[in-house]
């Protein structure tokens, strides 16, 4: 508003300065106009009076008769004060003729009107005359010519009264003034109207700038520029609080399976859902991607409280594209306190959180102090893993796969090893998950897959023909190269393909089919075996199995560790057993620690075991010990 009072202000200057020249210039332009004025007079006069009764004559030559109507024309004329006086003198100056007071009136003969008039064009001006009310009269002094010489013999001086024509054009200036005055003021709002408008609509758009710049365009929540300064401000206030960050799930799936319109649909409901579920005055943000931000103003059992409420709102059965889904999330908890008033402390340990919530199956993680210690020593392990697959410290070890039917080892599965430089050996628990997470899991698996084939190549040298199994992640099996590279490796050793078998983890199996067929196409078309690692813990579908080119359903150790001792184990194993052997596929069980579950799996027609009742993990070269092993 102050800001269209001074625009408003400062643009009645340019007005003003206008009218002040316009008006200064019909001032000028009124003089002018008076005298023109005048000058019309006198030719009216002259075309009225004079030329009628001279018809071209001069006037010394004219009748008596002529003269007399002459001077009753004029004196007509002084009467109507249409003229104060009128003479028509020579070229010397000499009066020829004149009516009424002409002799203190008359012009000059050397002055400039009477010199303008000899040159053959009218004189015209201002000149003194006490005896108007003006005290001035309008003098023009005209030439007349005449038609034996064409030049001017005679000079018509005459004296008009001023103060009738100045009246008039003081009334036309004062119109003039009122019509520039309306203009101006038109003008001049007009000016403030078009400022006004112009600064309404930049005040919108700079609005609408700020609204795009701090607002989410897919799902109109704040953005993260906008929660990061809101959390900054709740940090500087020092109101209490708890900053929650979310991760939608299986919005990649999403993407990939329905199309990435499905996926933004997904997103907008989940932000619409969060949005519904809570107060007005609670903060919600689109972060990133399929990140969400929640400032709650509540804190401890009271916000978890709250985010119950969100996650039964989100959680909501939705239909994407006739496709019923589940919308789930990860929830990473920190409350705003613990940032000890630095706003990247706090987002770090939100990050922190909520990392772990997407590893857990708990999926609402606050952070901790532990959780702290346990994340800084992950980064730790992760940048000491590059060092250690450039080094070679790791290191393979074998556990024997054995036919159940004949006791002989069979096959060997490839299970790393880290001979970390000051921890010892560490096993798999301990530096997995760093792999996956750290983005080393392509050098990870090269370096697992260059190793067991060597090594396979070794056993079979020494004449001993067992497979090797290999654990790879979806990550791997469905990059571009590993096909490529699997018959690279076996084509340098000479190890035939079906003595490879790649393990995929029923959990990591995706749930579009079609991206796990079109994985494994080129490594089937190879002769690699594929087998579905701890199955039973997964949610692998009939459609899955029977069309997936799967050769091996691995049973997975939670069920048959146990299973003597527990009735709902047995028929768990004794249906993948069966449906196992109906689809054409061989049966494995992990976890066989004792003789006697090992005899009552051979006697449901399980293929093959694997466990503590055989052998520990070991180096390949101790399997060889004992001749039963090698088949």
């Amino acid at each position: 508003m102050r800001a269209a009072a001074g625009y408003a202000a400062a643009s009645l200057v340019p007005v003003l300065v206008l009218g002040l020249f316009l008006v200064q210039g019909e001032q000028r332009d009124g003089h002018v106009r008076v005298l023109g004025r005048g000058t019309a007079q006198a030719r009216m006069l002259q075309g009225t009076v004079l030329d009628p009764v001279l018809a071209g004559r001069e006037v010394s030559s004219i009748s008596s008769a002529d003269a007399a109507q002459l001077r009753v024309l004029v004196d007509s004329a002084m009467r109507r004060k249409a003229v104060h006086f009128v003479a028509v003198r020579g070229v010397d100056g000499r009066v020829l003729w004149g009516e009424g007071p002409v002799e203190r009136r008359l012009a000059a003969v050397d002055g400039p009107l009477f010199a303008a008039a000899r040159a053959g064009r009218p004189g015209v001006g201002l000149t003194s005359d006490p005896s108007t009310p003006s005290g001035s009269v309008i003098h023009i002094v005209a030439p007349l010519p005449t038609p034996a010489s064409g030049g001017a013999g005679e000079v018509l001086d005459v004296g008009v009264p001023y103060e009738d024509i100045a009246a008039s054009v003081s009334r036309d200036l004062h119109r003039y003034y009122v019509g520039l005055s309306l203009a101006l003021l038109a003008l001049y709002l007009v000016q403030v109207g078009l400022a006004w408008s112009t600064m309404r609509r930049l005040r919108r758009s700079a609005a609408e700038d700020e609204h795009r710049a701090r607002h989410d365009e897919l799902t109109g929540l704040p953005n993260r520029r906008a929660f990061r300064e809101l959390v900054d401000h709740m940090l500087q206030t020092g109101a209490p609080g708890t900053l929650v960050l979310a991760d939608i799930e299986h919005v990649t799936e999403v993407n990939d399976t329905l199309g990435h319109d499905a996926g933004d649909e997904l997103l907008r409901a989940a932000a619409s859902r969060m949005r519904a579920a809570l107060p007005p005055t609670t903060v919600v943000s689109r972060l990133a991607g399929d990140e969400f931000g929640l400032l709650l103003p509540e804190t401890g059992t009271e916000a978890l409280a709250v985010l119950d409420r969100v996650r039964a709102a989100l959680g909501a059965e939705l239909v994407l594209e006739g496709v019923p889904l589940v919308c789930e999330a990860s929830w990473g908890v920190v409350p705003v306190s613990a940032g000890e008033g630095e706003l990247g402390v706090l987002l770090r340990r939100a990050d922190i959180a909520l990392h772990e919530a997407s590893r857990s199956t708990a999926h609402v993680v606050a952070w901790t102090e532990q959780l702290q210690t346990l994340t800084a020593e992950a980064l730790g392990l992760q940048a000491e893993l590059r060092r250690a697959i450039e080094e070679d410290e790791l290191v393979l070890h074998y556990q024997p796969q054995v036919d159940l039917t004949t006791g002989a080892t069979v096959g060997v599965e490839a299970l790393v090893r880290w001979q970390h430089p000051q921890r010892g050996l560490l096993p798999p628990a301990a530096f997995l998950d760093a792999v996956e997470q750290s983005g080393t899991i392509g050098p990870f698996t090269s370096w697992v897959l260059r190793r067991a084939v060597r090594d396979c190549a070794a056993w079979r040298e020494r004449g001993v023909d067992w497979q090797v199994s290999v654990n790879v992640s979806m990550r791997n099996l469905v990059g571009p190269a590993l096909a490529e590279e699997v018959a690279a490796l076996l084509a340098q050793h000479g190890v035939p393909a079906d003595r490879l078998t790649l393990e995929i983890t029923e959990t990591a199996l995706p749930a579009d089919q079609g991206l796990l067929a079109s994985a494994v196409a080129a490594l089937a078309q190879l002769g690699v075996e594929m087998s579905i690692d701890d199955f039973g813990t997964g949610f692998t579908t009939f459609a899955q199995l029977r069309s997936l080119p799967v050769c091996e359903i691995k049973i997975d150790r939670s069920f048959v560790s146990g299973a003597l001792a527990d009735s709902e184990d047995r028929a768990i194993i004794t249906s993948v057993v069966a449906l196992a052997r109906g689809l054409g596929r061989r049966v494995l069980a992990e976890g066989v620690e004792t003789p006697d579950v090992d005899e009552w799996l051979r006697d449901i027609g399980c293929d093959r075991g694997q466990g503590y009742r055989w052998s520990k993990p070991v180096p390949w070269t101790e399997l060889l010990d004992e001749p039963a092993r090698q088949g």
